[in-house]
Order: C-alpha cells, then sequence, then structure tokens
C-alpha cells in the first residue's frame, strides 16, 4: 500500500469531514496521534517533497493564499545560492480577533502541526524550526504545545528541534515581517520588502514562515498524496479548510469545510437585508442577498471583491448597527498600526474619526466622501498590507451599509441593540514595549 492508500483505508475515503480536527473534538496525544495517521513520511532529502505540493495546489490557509510549493522552493533556491542553511517557522499567531481556527487547531491536534513542520524543515534543508504562538489564545495552550514537544523527543521522531516563541498579543504581530523581527530580539512590527524573508529572514538566512494549518494540510498530503488531497475543493482552489464562523450567539464555531461550499449551505438562511463579513478585518462587508449565491472560495468571492483570507465567516445580527461595528473596528485597527509609515500613522486615525462620526446621528455628507477619499490614499503606501486591508473593509461597509448612511443622515438607525458585537479588544495607544 502507498502512503495515499493506507490514509484513506484508515480514515475512510478522502471526501470525509474532518480531515484535520479529531471527529471526538478531543485534544491527541502523540499516541493518539500516532495511532490515527502513523509515523511521520521523512523523504530523505531536502525538495523531494515539493512537487507533491505542487501537483496538490495546496496554498497558505494564513490569508495570502499563496502556492506551498513555490515558497519553499524559493527558500531552497536561496539556500543554494547563498549557501545559507534555511530556518523554518510555523506562525501560530492568529492576531485577528475574530479568529479562532489556529488556537483550536493547536489546542486539539498539535502533533499533525508539529509533523508538517519537521516535513518542511527536511523539504527545505532547515535544521532549525520554530512554532511561534499567542499561548493566551487558549488556557493553557502553551503547556499543551510544550507536552507535545516532550512527547515527540521522547518517541524520537523528531530529526529538526522546534523551539517555541510567543508573539505578543498585537494584531500585526503575526504578519511575516513582523514574525521574523520579534524571534530576532526585535519588535513584532513590519518591515519594508524587499528582500523576501524567503531570502534572507531570520539573522540572514533563507525562512519559510508558514500558517500553522498550512503545515497541516502539508502533512496529511506527505501521508495521502495530491489526488487524495484534491478529491475537495475545486479544481483551481482544492482541499479543504478551517472556517471560523460567528453567528448571533456570539460563540466562535471552528469548523472544517471543501472550498467552494456554498455560503447559504454554511450559514444556513440569512435575512434578505443582513450583512456577512468574509475574511476578517482585512475582509469585505457582502449583503446577505449577495452572499447567499456565492460559494467559499476566491473565484466566486472575488466577484464581489471579497477573499477567503483567514477563512472567517461572520453574519451580522439584525439588531445591530453595520455601522457602528465598522467604526468601533476600524478605531482598533488604527489603534493596532505598527505607526511607522504615514497610511497608518495619519491615515487610518483620521478614517476610524470620519466613521465615528458616520456612525451617529446626522453626519456631515462631507465625512462620507472623505472616507472614501482616504480609504484611497492609504492603498498600497506601507510597509506592509494593513492600510490595505483596513480600507478594504472600510471600503466594503460604505457599499454594503448604504442604505443605513443614509438613515444616518435623516438621523435614524435600524440597531437597536447598543451591546458590540464584533470581538474587538480594548484598545489603546501602543508603545515599543507592547511590541516586545
Amino acid at each position: 500500500m502507498t502512503a495515499a492508500t493506507q490514509g484513506a483505508s484508515a480514515e475512510g475515503t478522502a471526501t470525509d469531514l474532518p480531515r484535520l480536527l479529531p471527529a471526538s473534538q478531543q485534544p491527541q496525544d502523540w499516541s493518539a496521534h500516532h495511532a490515527r495517521f502513523g509515523p511521520i513520511p521523512y523523504r530523505g532529502a531536502p525538495a523531494r517533497l515539493i512537487p507533491d505540493l505542487r501537483d496538490a495546489g495546496l496554498t497558505g490557509r494564513g490569508g495570502a493564499a499563496f502556492p506551498v510549493h513555490r515558497k519553499l522552493a524559493a527558500v531552497l533556491d536561496a539556500a543554494t545560492s547563498r549557501r545559507k542553511t534555511p530556518v523554518v517557522i510555523a506562525n501560530g499567531a492568529e492576531s485577528e480577533p475574530a479568529s479562532d481556527k489556529d488556537a483550536t487547531l493547536l489546542w486539539l491536534a498539535p502533533h499533525l502541526v508539529l509533523d508538517g513542520l519537521q516535513l518542511a524543515a527536511e523539504a527545505a534543508g532547515a535544521d532549525q524550526a520554530i512554532l511561534y504562538t499567542h499561548a493566551e489564545r487558549r488556557e493553557d495552550v502553551g503547556r499543551r504545545l510544550r507536552q507535545a514537544l516532550m512527547q515527540r523527543r521522547a518517541a524520537g521522531v523528531e530529526r529538526v528541534p522546534v523551539e517555541l516563541a510567543e508573539a505578543p498579543p498585537r494584531f500585526l504581530s503575526g504578519q511575516e515581517t513582523a514574525v521574523i523581527n520579534h524571534i530576532g530580539g526585535g519588535p513584532a512590527i513590519p518591515t519594508f520588502m524587499p528582500p523576501r524573508v524567503t531570502e534572507r529572514g531570520l539573522e540572514g538566512a533563507p525562512t519559510l514562515v508558514q500558517n500553522v494549518e498550512t503545515l497541516a494540510h502539508l502533512a496529511l498530503i506527505a501521508r495521502r498524496g495530491p489526488r487524495w488531497f484534491r478529491q475537495l475543493g475545486t479544481a483551481a482552489e482544492p482541499g479543504s479548510t478551517l472556517c471560523t464562523i460567528r453567528r448571533a450567539d456570539r460563540t466562535p464555531h471552528v469548523t472544517e469545510v471543501p472550498l467552494g461550499m456554498p455560503l447559504r449551505d454554511l450559514l444556513g438562511p440569512l435575512p434578505q437585508d443582513g450583512a456577512v463579513l468574509i475574511g476578517g478585518y482585512h475582509g469585505s462587508w457582502v449583503p446577505a442577498g449577495q452572499a447567499v449565491r456565492l460559494t467559499l472560495d476566491n473565484q466566486s468571492l472575488g466577484a464581489v471583491g471579497a477573499r477567503v483570507g483567514a477563512g472567517i465567516v461572520i453574519t451580522l445580527p439584525q439588531a445591530s448597527c453595520g455601522l457602528a461595528e465598522t467604526a468601533r473596528t476600524v478605531r482598533y485597527l488604527a489603534l493596532e498600526s505598527a505607526g511607522q509609515c504615514g497610511p497608518c500613522l495619519n491615515g487610518l486615525p483620521r478614517i476610524a474619526a470620519a466613521l465615528v462620526e458616520l456612525a451617529g446621528a446626522r453626519p456631515r455628507r462631507q465625512a462620507r466622501a472623505d472616507v472614501e477619499r482616504w480609504a484611497g490614499l492609504v492603498t498600497g503606501r506601507g510597509a506592509c498590507h494593513h492600510p490595505d486591508g483596513t480600507a478594504r473593509f472600510v471600503r466594503s461597509a460604505l457599499i454594503t451599509f448604504a442604505a443605513e448612511l443614509d438613515r444616518h443622515e435623516r438621523g435614524r438607525c435600524s440597531g437597536t441593540s447598543r451591546q458590540p458585537f464584533l470581538p474587538v479588544p480594548p484598545g489603546q495607544a501602543r508603545t515599543e514595549e507592547d511590541w516586545t
């Protein structure tokens, strides 16, 4: 039997879900993990896993959806040309307040992530591997990860030593260059590129930074093969993805779904005049009437300016005012910027203040025009994509809640609840110490 065949027989058919999380929803230790998945399928040399990842079509599940095989190949090429041994980092920071998928994966199936980290290290020819997380995102997750590493060392399965690194609880601390900066001893803030971290990252070495869910998928592809992986999803975007679903009960529900799944099946009935936030706080508001005709893949969502992103899908309760929710969230995003570039330092606070006015009674018409103009001015000009993502979120709100804007200009609001809905940590001014 091939590894792919063994995996399919042990887990049922290739279309069975969940693939990543245990069906019992109980955390798996090394013994349970090994019984479910078997040994780590090392290839014995760098690069040998890359063709399988190319054929599988695996893309990053952290938001950017970049092809994993291309990122790995870039690290390997840079290491060869520069004669510098690479570093591999599993990024589990999950700084987006609305997301809970990575914390859930690390809590329930840490060994699948660590398998993927080992395999990525081998494929890149790395001799150093780091797991970077927000330990406080879930109670005792840091202790669970330390236990997992101890179990693996006792079993003698790790060929590359893994160290844990903790991210500060800031929105931008999971951004790729911020990860490198923080692990290297600096503040967790983004830096301008080039060079890309795949060429010159941690301590100048070619560095692969990959989301933890992506690495878990990588571990399954290594065992079961590209054809198995492609039996879910679409031809252009194969596989499954973890989603954080938030409905009116305010509780995050993490579920694994095939890419290309109709949103109406994922969310159930929606009010025609409702709204859905897709992709999180760097994502887009979409009117419910449009959302029910879309599928969860970038090709479909791109038609309305949205993306899958980190797999966050939120339905706005009818009692909540979408303008008020957007204004509160953008204020948080403005406060969470690194404050090192003009678009974030000057543009985002102005946009946030104008949105607060729009969310109030009888705002000036000029406030709406200002927000539209400033959203265009901040795009494409920062060290990272924080202003771009925030501007996308803002523009989508102006379109989706256009009727609500008109009501507010007349001194009315359709929202009957003043209780905040979107999860936003308490905002405060940031200092250098907050990023370290």
